[in-house]
């Protein structure tokens, strides 16, 4: 009996000594999960980018002369074709009679000058004889003039006619790819009807409008009114990036700017030449232009120093006591995806949170001195 009662005790004895080794843990160390970094100026290239339409150095377009029955077309749509090439066939039968008759009148002129000129010639040498008057000389003289005058203008109406007719055989005035052709054989066109577009595509230019980025640019650098070919000749080669992503391999180079702003709009317009020997850009090609601008001496922070609270831009500045306050600050984007310009708010030597600044309160402190980094944090 007493030896199960001194087997019970130490039970409960084993039993409270165990629950006792599962109480709080021991006090650990752990490390201020703040960092902070101190501003200063430095460069940076920054890719401004523009909305931009493709178009051939040479986009002809493609109208008839004259009106007509269309008789033949004469090639495709997205053919290349070389300047000469025969496009589109007109009915030509009434040019070719309007022809024949601005011939046959220039004929009957040419018959009435001679006669007129026998005359004149005739009437002058009795006149030297004294055989005729002053007057009939005159008279004879002026009938010649007016026939001279006749003939002319037959020999002008021919030449018209003769050109109407080339009119009717339609041609390629450039090298290039055609377009979109919208008529069909048998249609009437006229000077009006826009058969297709021939872009001479050797060469394409990518036309944009530019507000900030280049005028900017040009102010920094002083650029007077007969330095802009050199500023121009100057910029960077810019990238163009189709609407899918795709940068096209070849490089453009900026070869004029308008010198007057749109009153509208406040911006100029910009175009830069990119080549295209292998044909793979269109006219109508819409996509952006980028071109790397460098800002030299501006102040840089990371992004995830910057807090966002509404309409606001925030950092967190380290003051002398270690505490952090909030600064507002106005910042540009660097496209980088990774920083930020801070445009104004901070001086150089100011020292900001950077790791951890959507964490800090207002006068929280965030510096401590290597005693403080070691901190007890007791877990219940």
């Amino acid at each position: 009996m007493n030896k199960n009662y001194y087997s019970k005790w130490i039970f409960m004895i084993c039993f409270v000594v165990g629950l006792g080794s599962c109480g709080p843990e021991m006090p650990k160390l752990t490390n201020s999960s703040f960092e902070t970094m101190t501003v200063k100026k430095s460069d940076i290239e920054l890719p401004y980018k523009f909305s931009a339409r493709m178009k051939g150095q040479n986009d002809v377009t493609v109208t008839p002369q004259v009106s007509g029955q269309l008789m033949k077309i004469c090639v495709t749509e997205g053919q290349k074709v070389k300047q000469g090439q025969t496009l589109f066939i007109i009915d030509s039968r009434n040019a070719q009679l309007e022809l024949e008759a601005a011939q046959a009148n220039l004929q009957a002129a040419l018959a009435q000058e001679n006669s007129a000129k026998l005359e004149y010639e005739s009437n002058k040498n009795l006149f030297e004889k004294k055989i005729v008057s002053t007057y009939m000389l005159n008279n004879s003289e002026n009938s010649y003039k007016q026939a001279q005058a006749a003939v002319a203008q037959a020999r002008a109406a021919a030449n018209r006619a003769k050109v109407n007719l080339g009119f009717c055989t339609i041609t390629a005035n450039v090298s290039g790819i055609i377009g979109e052709i919208p008529v069909r054989v048998g249609d009437q066109v006229s000077p009006m009807t826009q058969l297709t577009i021939l872009s001479g595509n050797t060469t394409m230019y990518a036309e944009f409008s530019v507000t900030e980025a280049i005028v900017e640019a040009m102010v920094k650098e002083g650029v007077k009114a007969t330095e802009v070919e050199k500023f121009i000749a100057n910029l960077p080669p810019a990238t163009f990036v189709m609407k899918n992503g795709t940068e096209y391999p070849h490089k453009g180079r900026v070869i004029s700017l308008t010198g007057v702003v749109n009153t509208e709009t406040g911006s100029l317009t910009c175009k830069v030449s990119f080549p295209n020997p292998e044909g793979h850009l269109y006219s109508g090609i819409q996509g952006t232009i980028v071109m790397p601008f460098a800002e030299k001496g501006v102040i840089i922070v990371p992004q995830f120093a910057v807090v966002r609270l509404q309409d606001k831009a925030q950092v967190y500045k380290v003051k002398a006591d270690s505490t952090a306050t909030a600064i507002d600050v106005t910042t540009e984007d660097t496209g980088n995806g990774k920083d930020f310009i801070v445009t104004s708010g901070l001086n150089e030597g100011d020292q900001i949170v950077t790791t951890g600044a959507n964490n800090v309160t207002e006068g929280q402190k965030v510096l401590f001195s290597e005693a403080e980094k070691e901190v007890e944090v007791k877990v219940e």
